[in-house]
C-alpha cells in the first residue's frame, strides 16, 4: 500500500512556511532577548501604564449594538480618560459599522502611530476583530458557517480558509481574531448553534485546529472561545446555568479546547459567560489558571468575553460591585478586559487597598506584553503606508468559499429525483429563496452590522438561491413564489405559491432560518427556540405545496437543524444546508442539477422533537429503546448521515485482536465507487467501549477520512487511532484508558457498513497532557 497523505489531527502537515508551519512562532517566543525586553518594559511601568495595557477601547457610536447587553455601559471609559498611558486593544476597528477598509486603515494607522509617538513607552495596541465566517468588515469575504465546516468533514480546506482570512486581517493591521468557536453542541435549540462545528467533541476539536493553525500562519492569532460550557446551557437559553457533571466537562467539553492548545498552539483564550455548578468561569482559578495554565501549558492571554467581568457584578451578583469583580477575574487567570475597561481600570483602588497583590497585575501585564512581542508590535512604527488597495474578497477568496459551500451539503433524503433532469419546469419557492441574508450566519458581517444601517449593501456579491437556480437551469425554466416570511403568521402568499407549484414540474422549496442578534433573528446570539419546528408559518407553506402532488425538493437554509422527520419521506428529496456563504447558492444549484455531487455530512443529529432534546449521538445506552419510554428520541437522520449520487461498498476491515492500553489501534479498510459517477466519501471510524467502570456512549468518533473516488475506484484506507481516543474520566477523576472489549465499525454511526472487535490489553494508563491524542489516516 502506497501512503498518500497523513494527517494529524485531521490536518494534513504542510511544507515549510505553509499555513501549517508553527515552530517560528515557538522559536520567537522562546527567544531570550524577547523575554528580556518585556521585563524591562514592565520594570518601567507605572500603575496606570500597566493598566492602560490590560483593557480595550471601542471607538463606536450610538445604536451600534453587538455585544449583549451593551446599552449598559453607555458611559463607558472614554478614550482620551487614559491613552495617554497607552493601550492594550482596539476593539473592532472594522467590524462595528460599515466603513470603506481603505479610509479605515488609514485612520488606524493614525490611531497606533500616535500611540507609538504620544505615550511614553510607545507601545501600539492590539486590534482584535471578530472572524468566524470570515473577517468582519463591510466588503469582506464571507464563507460559510462554522456548522457547515462540520458538514464537510475537511480539516484541510477550513485551514486554507483560514489561513486566506488572516491574511486579509493582517493587511488591515488585525492582530486577534475572536475565532474559532469550539462549544460542542448539546442543544439545538440554544441560538448560537450556528456559530458551533459539530456535536461531536473530536471533530469540533480537528476543525477548530485546522483553523488555528491556519489563522496563525498569517501572523493573526486566534482566540478559543467560549472557554468553557457556554454550550451546554439549560434548555438551551443564552446565558443560561450550566449544570454539566464534570465528567461530562471533561470528556465532551474541554477536548475541543485542549486539542487547540497543545497541537494548535493557539495564543488566545476567552472565557465563556457561564455559570457551572453556581460557579462562573470568568472568576474560576480551578478552570483559569489551574487546567489552561497549570496542566496544559497554556501560555497566551486569557481575554474576556465582552463585558464578562462586569458581568459577575451585574448578572452572577457574586460581586458587590465592578472592583470586586476585577479582581475576581485577575485572580483567576483573566488577563485582559475586553471590549472596555469598565471594570478593571477600577484596579488601582483594590490594589491600595490591598484586596489584590500588584504581582497579579503584572504578571497579566507581562503576558500582554509577550504576545505584543510575539506579534511585532514592540518594534511597529507605523510610519509605513497603511493598504491603499486591498481587495477583501478576492477571486482566492471566492473559490475558497465555493469549495467549502460545495462539499457542505447535505442531500437528507432523495426519492429518486435529484438530479433534477434537464428540461423540467422548476418553481422556486420560499421565505430563504430570495433573501441574501439567508446565506450568512449571525457573525456574518451581513448579519451582525448591517440591519443597524438601512439602506447599505451588503459590499459583496451574494447571489440568491432563485438567482443561481436561473443561471443553473435557464431563466425561462424557472418560475417563483414567496409563499411565506421567515418567521410571521402572514398566510396571504401560500396560495399563490400553490398555483405556482402546480404549475410546474418540480417545486424547490427553500425554507429556514434567518440568523440575527438578540432576538432580531431566528437563530444566533440571544435568539433561542423552545420549539424545533420551522419557524412561522413555514409549516404550512410545505404542506400546502406538498398537497399539489408536485414533487418537492426540500432545501434547508438554517443555522441548527430542525425537527423535520416529517418531511423525509414525503418530500422527493431533502437537501441541508448550514449557512454556505456568499458561494452557497451556486452549491445548491450545482447539487440539484447534479453537477455537484453532494458529499456533506450532518455534523448534529437531525432532532426527533424539541421534547426530546438535550439529545447528542454520544448518549449512553439508559434510556436509548422505546421499550422504556413512550417518546421517541431516535433522530430521524444521525451524527455523520448523508447521501451521494453515488454509491459506495466497505470490504476488507481488518481490525488487530488485540491493542496495547499505552498503543495504537490500526485499522484498515477498503472503499470502493460502486456508482456510476465520481464523487467523495466521508469514511467515518467508530468505536464503542463494551464494558467501563462508567457508562459509556453508544457510539464515538474515532478518526475520519474524505476521499474521492472515480467511478469503479477502490482504496484502502488506514487509520491510526492512539488508544488515547478511547480514553475517559474513571470514577476516581482521573482521565484514563481502560482494558476490555471495544467494538470498531466504518460507516456512519447509525449505519455499520462493516464492523470488527478488538481488546485493548495491559494495566489501566493515566492519559496526560503529553499524550498523543490525534489520528493520522493513509490512502492506498
Amino acid at each position: 500500500m502506497t501512503e498518500v497523505r497523513a494527517t494529524v489531527d485531521g490536518v494534513a502537515p504542510g511544507p515549510a512556511g505553509s499555513y501549517l508551519d508553527l515552530p517560528q512562532a515557538r522559536d520567537r517566543r522562546a527567544a531570550p532577548d524577547g523575554e528580556t525586553r518585556v521585563r524591562e518594559l514592565l520594570g518601567r511601568m507605572t500603575l496606570d501604564e500597566k493598566l492602560a495595557q490590560l483593557v480595550g477601547f471601542w471607538e463606536k457610536e450610538d445604536g451600534e449594538s453587538v455585544a449583549p447587553l451593551q446599552g449598559e455601559f453607555a458611559d463607558a471609559v472614554r478614550l482620551e480618560d487614559f491613552s495617554r498611558h497607552g493601550l492594550g486593544h482596539l476593539t473592532r476597528a472594522y467590524g462595528t459599522r460599515p466603513v470603506d477598509p481603505a479610509a479605515r486603515a488609514a485612520w488606524l494607522w493614525k490611531f497606533q502611530s500616535d500611540l507609538v509617538t504620544g505615550t511614553r513607552l510607545g507601545i501600539p495596541a492590539i486590534v482584535h476583530e471578530e472572524c468566524l465566517t470570515g473577517l468582519s468588515a463591510w466588503k469582506a469575504a464571507t464563507f460559510p458557517t462554522p456548522l457547515a465546516w462540520g458538514a464537510a468533514f475537511d480539516p484541510e480546506l477550513v485551514a486554507e480558509m483560514a489561513s486566506a482570512i488572516g491574511a486579509s486581517m493582517r493587511a488591515l493591521g488585525v492582530h486577534q481574531g475572536l475565532a474559532p468557536v469550539l462549544d460542542v453542541i448539546r442543544d439545538p435549540r440554544w441560538g448560537r448553534v450556528e456559530e458551533c462545528i459539530a456535536e461531536d467533541p473530536y471533530l469540533v476539536g480537528t476543525i477548530g485546529t485546522a483553523y488555528v493553525r491556519g489563522l496563525q500562519s498569517q501572523g493573526v492569532h486566534a482566540t478559543l472561545k467560549h472557554f468553557v460550557g457556554y454550550s451546554a446551557s439549560r434548555a438551551g437559553r443564552n446565558f443560561a446555568p450550566v449544570h454539566a457533571g464534570p465528567r461530562e466537562v471533561a470528556d465532551v467539553l474541554l477536548p475541543p479546547f485542549e486539542m487547540a492548545v497543545l497541537d494548535g498552539d493557539a495564543r488566545s483564550v476567552m472565557h465563556s459567560y457561564a455559570e457551572i455548578d453556581g460557579v462562573p468561569v470568568a472568576a474560576d482559578p480551578t478552570l483559569l489558571t489551574g487546567l489552561l495554565r497549570d496542566q496544559w501549558g497554556f501560555d497566551g492571554v486569557i481575554v474576556a468575553d465582552y463585558f464578562g467581568v462586569a458581568f459577575l457584578n451585574l448578572l452572577h451578583h457574586v460581586a458587590g460591585d465592578h472592583t470586586e469583580a476585577a479582581v475576581q477575574a485577575l485572580t483567576a487567570g483573566v488577563d485582559v478586559e475586553l471590549p472596555t475597561g469598565d471594570a478593571y481600570l477600577r484596579l488601582p483602588e483594590a490594589i491600595r487597598a490591598g484586596k489584590v497583590d500588584e504581582a497579579l497585575l503584572d504578571q497579566a501585564v507581562l503576558r500582554v506584553l509577550r504576545q505584543k512581542h510575539e506579534l511585532g508590535l514592540l518594534d511597529a512604527t507605523f510610519t509605513d503606508e497603511p493598504p491603499r488597495d486591498i481587495d477583501l474578497d478576492s477571486a482566492e477568496h471566492r473559490a475558497i468559499a465555493r469549495r467549502l459551500a460545495e462539499r457542505s451539503i447535505v442531500l437528507v433524503s432523495n426519492q429518486g429525483t435529484l438530479p433534477l433532469a434537464p428540461g423540467r419546469s422548476v418553481a422556486v419557492i420560499g421565505p430563504n429563496s430570495d433573501l441574501v441574508s439567508a446565506m450568512f450566519g449571525c457573525y456574518s458581517f451581513v448579519n451582525h452590522v448591517l440591519p443597524q444601517h438601512p439602506g447599505v449593501d451588503a459590499g459583496i456579491e451574494v447571489p440568491t438561491v432563485l438567482d443561481a437556480v436561473r443561471a443553473e437551469f435557464g431563466a425561462d425554466q424557472v418560475s417563483w413564489a414567496h409563499g411565506c416570511g421567515v418567521d410571521d403568521d402572514d398566510r396571504s402568499g401560500i396560495a399563490p405559491a400553490v398555483a405556482t407549484a402546480t404549475a410546474a414540474s418540480v417545486a424547490v422549496l427553500v425554507v429556514g432560518d434567518r440568523a440575527g442578534l438578540f432576538g432580531r433573528g431566528t437563530v444566533g446570539e440571544g435568539c433561542d427556540t423552545d420549539d424545533l419546528e420551522l419557524p412561522g408559518v413555514q409549516r404550512d407553506l410545505v404542506e400546502a405545496v406538498l398537497a399539489t402532488g408536485t414533487p418537492v425538493v426540500l432545501v434547508l437554509l438554517t443555522g441548527r437543524p430542525y425537527a423535520i422527520g416529517w418531511a423525509l419521506d414525503r418530500c422527493a428529496a431533502v437537501v441541508q444546508a448550514f449557512f454556505p456563504g456568499e458561494e452557497g447558492a451556486a452549491a445548491i444549484a450545482g447539487v440539484l442539477s447534479g453537477r455537484i455531487n453532494p458529499s456533506g455530512r450532518l455534523p448534529v443529529s437531525l432532532p426527533r422533537s424539541a421534547g426530546a432534546q438535550p439529545y447528542s449521538y454520544l448518549h449512553p445506552a439508559l434510556g436509548e429503546g422505546d421499550e422504556v419510554t413512550n417518546l421517541a428520541v431516535t433522530p430521524p437522520a444521525p451524527f455523520g448521515h448523508g447521501l451521494s449520487y453515488t454509491t459506495f461498498g466497505y470490504s476488507e476491515l481488518t481490525v488487530p485482536a488485540t491493542v496495547p492500553s499505552d498503543g495504537e489501534l490500526v485499522v484498515r479498510v477498503r472503499v470502493a465507487n460502486t456508482g456510476t459517477v465520481a464523487g467523495d466519501e466521508v469514511v467515518q471510524l467508530y468505536g464503542r467501549d463494551v464494558v467501563a467502570s462508567v457508562t459509556r456512549p453508544v457510539a464515538q468518533l474515532l478518526g475520519y477520512r474524505r476521499i474521492h473516488l472515480a467511478p469503479g475506484q477502490a482504496v484502502t484506507v488506514e487509520l491510526t487511532v492512539p488508544t488515547t481516543r478511547l480514553a475517559f474520566t474513571d470514577r476516581t477523576s482521573t482521565r484514563v484508558v481502560e482494558p476490555g472489549d471495544v467494538e470498531i465499525w466504518v460507516g456512519t454511526s447509525a449505519h455499520r457498513a462493516v464492523q470488527g472487535r478488538t481488546t485493548v490489553v495491559g494495566p489501566t494508563v493515566p492519559v496526560t497532557t503529553a499524550s498523543r491524542r490525534w489520528t493520522t489516516s493513509t490512502v492506498g
